[in-house]
Parts: structure tokens; C-alpha cells; sequence
């Protein structure tokens, strides 16, 4: 086929004769992958497309190089659009309902709900909930949550406590604990209704960066701005992935098309800030064991920053390389930079500051 169309064997094969081969062979091809074809055919004004582009297609792989014809070209989708489409089986239309409530270009969507296989499934979002939460918390400790009044509160070996910042596991293993059901609900909630989806079109390695990323943040957040505190719960890693899921719906408003948008972010918003709330409460609420408080709520906050910054980056370039992006370097390199502050601040700032912190548990 290549040599037919491609003689002198250039690696491109001219416009004319690609669109020769649509028509030719267009009743052979899904309808969403010709659509894709057509628009790269009208957005190319050299006359001549890539080969490796069409294989690429045709492969589901998405190269850089194909996105940005798309992207360039001026052709509007004719075809209805993928939520119009009829007789769907119930997981077709799960994936297509994920697609619309995280994707804000139809041929995105298309895209997805055509190359989607769920090989692998959402694990991590889901291992981490279950495994993370309910078998640690439930079989090892003997119970689902630890409230702040329990005797087993502070005498463990997850949340993270100032006196013990130098067990660097803390700074992760904390979100393992929570302070109250209420706390744990909530996190599990928003951690499954938001991030099984996200994970399900950008991937367990996005998802996943953004969740450790945020759960870091919030750890280190608290060792800076709220030195005497202990940290416990999930909410910088959830709040890392809703803010950039937010954050992401609100720059692209007009092209998500997911019902009830206006409503989802309202109830998420009221969900985050409840929550929110009642960390600020309960850290400033006389503690069950003085001198040490409630845990902090700067964790929120670190998770917050991760989500409207390296979040929004990954879930707007959706099947993009990162590596190509030069907004992405910056967060990155903030983020990097805030990392190392928080470890030096960690070594020195605690002795150089004289701070009088509530004894180890």
C-alpha cells in the first residue's frame, strides 16, 4: 500500500490520493476513526500527509505530531455527536458518560470512547481506597476509623507527628489514618465519584503523580506553616485531584457537555468546603491530649496548589507528552523547588527557631 501511494517513498502520501483511499475503503473503518482521517486530510495545508500519522491512527497510538493537525485544522465535526448515538450497551455507555464528564472536545471524546479497553482498569484510585482504607483500618487496627479521642490516635506508625518528621515514611503514610468517620467518608466520596473517572481516561501514572504529589505537599505544607501539628487523612491527595478536575471544567465551560455541571461543581465545592471546615474547627478545638493538637488543616491547602497547577497541566493535555509542554516544566520545577525548601526548613528551621513541641506519642 505504501509503495502504491507513496512511490518515491517519502513517508508522505499526497492529499488527493489519501482521500482517494477514504473513499475507497471508508465503509471498512470505524466512523469516529474516518471522521478523524477527514479532519486531518482538511487541516493539512501542505498537501501532503504524514504516513506514519495514518498508522499511528490506525494503531490508536496518538502522536504528537497527528494532535496538532487536529488541532490546527478548521473542519467542524459533521457527524452527530457521540451522545446522540443509540442502542449502547450499559458499559458503552459508562465510558462514553466518563468521556463527557471529563473530556472538553468531541473528537477527544470519540477518541477515547473508540481506543478505551479498560486494560488496565482504574486500580490505583480503587487499591488505595480499599486496601489503603478499610483493610488497614479495619483488620490491622481493628476498627474503620480512629477517632482524635482514641488512646491508639497518636501511638501509631502512619500519621505524621513534628517530633517524628525525621521518619520520612510519615509524610506519605499518614493518609492511611483519619479524625472521625465523617473525615473518612468524605475523602472516600470524592476520591471514588472524581478519581476513578480521571484515572479511567488519563491513566494510573497521571492520576497517581497528582494524588502523591498532593499528598506530599500537604505533609510538607503542615512541617512549614503549622510546625507543632500532627497530619491525618487523605484530603491533599483528594483535593489535589477535585481542584484540577474543577479547575479544568471551569477553563474549558463551554465545550464540556457532562449534565448537570453547574450542580456537580456546587455539591463538590459545598463537599470540600464542609470538610474543609470542619478541619479548621476541630484544629483549633481543645485537644483530648494536651499539649499536642488536633491534626492541621494545611494539608487541604498543599493539595489545593498541587491540583490548579501540575493538575491542570496533566488533565489538559490529554494524551499529550508532558515532556513537550513548558508550562508543565515551570510547575514542575515550583514544585521541585517547594519540596526542597520543605526538607532544609525540616532540618534547620525546627532548632533555629527554639519551638517547644508536644512530646512524641
Amino acid at each position: 500500500l505504501l509503495s502504491q501511494f507513496d512511490p518515491d517513498n517519502t513517508g508522505y502520501i499526497s492529499t488527493e490520493k489519501f482521500r482517494s483511499l477514504l473513499q475507497r475503503h471508508g465503509s471498512e473503518l470505524d466512523p469516529h476513526k474516518l471522521e478523524v482521517l477527514l479532519a486531518l486530510a482538511d487541516s493539512n495545508s501542505e498537501g501532503r500527509i504524514c504516513y506514519q500519522d495514518f498508522v499511528n491512527l490506525m494503531s490508536n497510538k496518538r502522536s504528537n505530531s497527528f494532535r496538532q493537525a487536529i488541532l490546527q485544522g478548521n473542519r467542524r465535526l459533521c457527524s452527530k455527536a457521540l451522545l446522540e448515538e443509540t442502542g449502547l450497551s450499559l458499559s458503552q455507555r459508562l465510558i462514553r458518560h466518563v468521556a463527557y464528564e471529563t473530556l472538553p472536545r468531541e473528537i477527544d471524546r470519540k477518541w477515547y470512547y473508540d481506543s478505551y479497553t479498560c486494560c488496565p482498569p482504574p486500580w490505583f484510585m480503587i487499591t488505595i481506597t480499599i486496601v489503603a482504607f478499610f483493610l488497614y483500618n479495619g483488620v490491622v487496627l481493628d476498627r474503620f476509623v480512629l477517632q482524635v479521642s482514641h488512646p491508639l490516635y497518636l501511638k501509631n506508625a502512619l500519621l505524621y507527628h513534628p517530633q517524628l518528621r525525621a521518619q520520612a515514611w510519615r509524610y506519605l503514610t499518614y493518609i492511611f489514618m483519619h479524625a472521625g468517620i465523617e473525615h473518612l467518608g468524605l475523602n472516600v466520596v470524592l476520591q471514588l465519584l472524581v478519581g476513578v473517572p480521571l484515572e479511567m481516561v488519563h491513566g494510573a501514572a497521571r492520576i497517581s503523580f497528582v494524588y502523591v504529589a498532593g499528598v506530599v505537599a500537604g505533609s510538607l505544607a503542615v512541617s512549614v506553616a503549622d510546625m507543632r501539628a500532627p497530619v491525618v487523612g487523605s484530603s491533599g491527595g483528594v483535593y489535589a485531584l477535585v481542584s484540577a478536575h474543577l479547575a479544568n471544567i471551569v477553563m474549558n465551560w463551554s465545550g464540556m457537555k457532562c449534565q448537570f455541571k453547574l450542580l456537580r461543581m456546587a455539591v463538590a465545592l459545598i463537599c470540600m468546603s464542609f470538610e474543609f471546615g470542619r478541619a479548621v474547627w476541630l484544629r483549633f478545638h481543645p485537644s483530648a491530649y494536651p499539649p499536642c493538637p488536633h491534626p492541621s488543616f494545611m494539608a487541604h491547602l498543599g493539595g489545593v496548589m498541587v491540583g490548579i497547577t501540575l493538575g491542570v497541566i496533566i488533565l489538559r493535555n490529554y494524551e499529550q507528552r508532558l515532556q513537550d509542554q513548558t508550562l508543565w516544566w515551570i510547575f514542575l520545577s515550583i514544585y521541585i523547588v517547594f519540596v526542597l525548601f520543605a526538607i532544609f526548613w525540616n532540618i534547620f528551621a525546627y532548632s533555629l527557631l527554639d519551638l517547644k513541641l508536644p512530646p512524641p506519642p
